[in-house]
């Protein structure tokens, strides 16, 4: 079974994100990047399906020179081999955009199966595994926290609110993962030595013969038009308790709204 799975590198949470001045989109450069947490549960996700039923794990993403370092954890983990998607007519593209460019690059990579995290943790989108799939013309099958293949049939379970629905289709198809699917596997020194080896095929907007004007900051549907810095954290209120204490916090907290 060929199973690709994409991944994306987004900026550390943990640090403060900017946008660039030029043309108010994310300054990518500003902030240490690191494999989108969700795709992580892909990742693991793809390999156990190898582990059951043979295949080899190729991972695809899209993004900036820099993002070969989320690859390199990727077939750190595991995975056979990996393509990297990268040109400078991709900057600025949107999830239009973005589905449109990977749903080439899968064309010609060719799959079984394609996985993804339910969202990215920059973006919080979680549109990119529908977008796929229609664009590739295949089955759908999202939020799974459990997958099984049979043969040419898979079948899910898919989150809901009361529970979770079964879903099966035929392959090939889209699956995107939550959280709760599986625990990904940390890299071992020997696989991550094994990474440096595995193949990285890098391709540009011609190589899987996108159209150049259908990607990128011009083509995108959606755009930020203007922003400003967050003004810094004022003090606090401090509320002495007199015996009315609580009145107090309680009008303070009406006054906000948030009662």
């Amino acid at each position: 079974m060929n199973i690709v799975v994409c991944v994306k590198q987004v900026p550390d949470t943990a640090t403060e994100r900017k946008l660039r001045s030029d043309d108010k989109t994310l300054d990518r450069d500003a902030v240490d990047g690191v494999v989108n947490e969700l795709d992580e549960y892909a990742v693991e996700e793809a390999l156990k399906l190898k582990e059951a039923h043979g295949g080899e794990v190729t991972v695809l993403t899209m993004g900036p020179a820099k993002a070969t370092e989320t690859i390199r954890k990727a077939l750190a983990m595991g995975a056979d081999k990996a393509v990297h998607l990268t040109d400078d007519a991709l900057h600025g593209s949107d999830a239009l955009s973005t589905s449109y460019a990977m749903a080439q690059a899968l064309q010609r990579i060719g799959f079984d199966l394609v996985i993804l995290g339910s969202e990215s943790t920059d973006a919080r989108t979680g549109v990119l595994p529908a977008m796929l799939a229609e664009r590739l013309g295949v089955a759908q099958l999202t939020l799974a926290n459990k997958v099984d293949v049979d043969g040419s049939s898979i079948s899910i379970q898919r989150i809901t609110d009361y529970g979770y629905d079964k879903v099966e289709a035929s392959l090939p198809a889209v699956v995107s993962v939550v959280e709760k699917i599986n625990e990904p596997r940390y890299p071992s020194f020997k696989g991550i030595m094994a990474a440096k080896k595995k193949p990285v095929e890098t391709l540009g907007v011609a190589d899987v013969a996108a159209d150049g004007a259908l990607v990128g900051l011009g083509a995108a549907w959606s755009q930020v038009v203007d922003f400003a810095a967050a003004p810094p954290r004022a003090a606090g209120t401090i509320v002495k308790d007199e015996g009315d204490g609580g009145a107090k916090a309680a009008d303070f907290l009406a006054s906000k709204k948030f009662i």
